[in-house]
């Protein structure tokens, strides 16, 4: 009978997961749908009805979920089967974008697909990168010591993404999967030596390609982020008006719906400039709101990772925090004029399939990891 209780035990803990992330996740996408829904409206005006873009945001969360719930039945140890397929299957995506199969908008070619259904192989390469990175570094622990056989193929591996990446170009997705690969390296053991080595390499060859842009496009990014109200009209229009959304919200913003900058003085405030947005009306304590979820997440997504049943769990549960933790941030400092503008999404938040399919995916992933894990991380 004690065995008997014994094996129930274990089958409850296998099936057990992380409810805290469950309850995080949703708490997020709700809020995004609900602050979407109030930056859009008048743009949505625009696009033939106040509710054109919640609609659309409505169906890319519905077919996020199914993609949530599929990462979750679906055991994560079948991708240690397609390693090589995955790494592949996303270079290929990132050539065919770059011919005339791929969509240009705004002056950048970073989608494949028909009419109003696309996909952004950026986004394809950042889920890909975690799961071939995971396969690779748990193969043998020790390949991580090696500078030929473990440190250099992943080096490689980021200057084929980030070149690839930044032919569309799209500066903050190379930087983002560059990151999220060095992450999952210093967590399977790379010296501190290298990593400090790698990201100063990383640093000069970011510096450089915006001094030998011909176009002096990302110059201006940088000198619009250093004082944007120099020109407040031009380049710096963008980051000067979040600016001025964040300081009118104070502590407890103006009120949710109220928002001045979302009548089109604020470009497409429901994309990555949504932040600006919630500041505006939920003011500084909605922020810190906000954060605090993020932080929750995070922190779940480390014990995930921690408590995983073997090394290839633990690097996947960790490479997905870290895509999270990085994108949060960028999201945040670009808002702020903390760093040069780019394009990032604000997980969860940020209207758009494409990211809202990738995250909601992802915590599938994770989640199925915690079902599988050694025990305290979905208690």
């Amino acid at each position: 009978m004690a065995e008997a209780n014994k094996i129930r035990v274990k089958r409850k803990q296998k099936t057990q997961m992380d409810f805290a992330v469950i309850v995080v996740t949703t708490i997020l996408v709700v809020f995004g749908i609900m602050m979407v829904t109030s930056a859009s409206y008048y743009s949505s005006l625009n696009e033939g009805g106040p509710y054109y873009y919640l609609i659309r945001e409505l169906i890319w969360v519905a077919s996020g979920v199914v993609l949530l719930w599929l990462g979750t039945v679906i055991d994560y140890h079948v991708y240690q089967k397609f390693g090589w397929a995955i790494l592949i299957f996303s270079i290929v995506l990132l050539l065919l974008v770059l011919t005339p199969l791929g969509i240009e908008r705004n002056n950048a070619q970073r989608w494949l697909g028909f009419g109003d259904i696309t996909i952004m192989p950026g986004e394809v390469a950042k889920i890909s990168a975690i799961l071939f990175v995971a396969w690779f570094l748990s193969q043998k622990e020790e390949i991580i010591l090696s500078f030929k056989k473990g440190i250099l193929p992943l080096l490689v591996l980021i200057g084929i993404y980030g070149a690839l990446i930044m032919k569309q170009p799209n500066m903050s997705t190379a930087i983002i999967v560059s990151v999220i690969i060095l992450g999952m390296m210093f967590v399977a053991g790379l010296k501190w030596r290298y990593l400090i080595s790698l990201g100063l390499l990383g640093v000069t060859g970011g510096v450089g390609l915006i001094l030998t842009d011909g176009t002096g496009y990302r110059m201006k990014r940088v000198m619009s982020f250093m004082d944007p109200f120099a020109d407040p009209l031009g380049d710096g229009y963008q980051v000067c008006q979040s600016l001025m959304a964040l300081g009118s919200g104070g502590l407890f913003g103006v009120g949710l719906g109220q928002s001045i900058e979302k009548n089109l003085y604020l470009p497409e405030p429901q994309n990555d400039f949504i932040l600006a947005i919630i500041g505006e009306e939920l003011g500084y304590l909605g922020i810190l709101g906000l954060l605090i979820c993020y932080l929750v997440l995070i922190y779940r997504g480390i014990l995930i990772a921690v408590n995983a049943k073997d090394r290839f769990g633990m690097l996947i549960a960790s490479g997905i925090t870290i895509m999270i933790g990085v994108q949060v941030l960028m999201n945040v400092a670009v808002v702020t004029s903390s760093m040069p503008p780019t394009g990032v999404t604000l997980p969860f938040v940020s209207y758009g399939g494409n990211a809202m399919w990738l995250f909601m995916g992802s915590i599938g992933i994770l989640l199925n990891i915690s079902k599988q894990s050694k025990g305290a991380s979905g208690k």
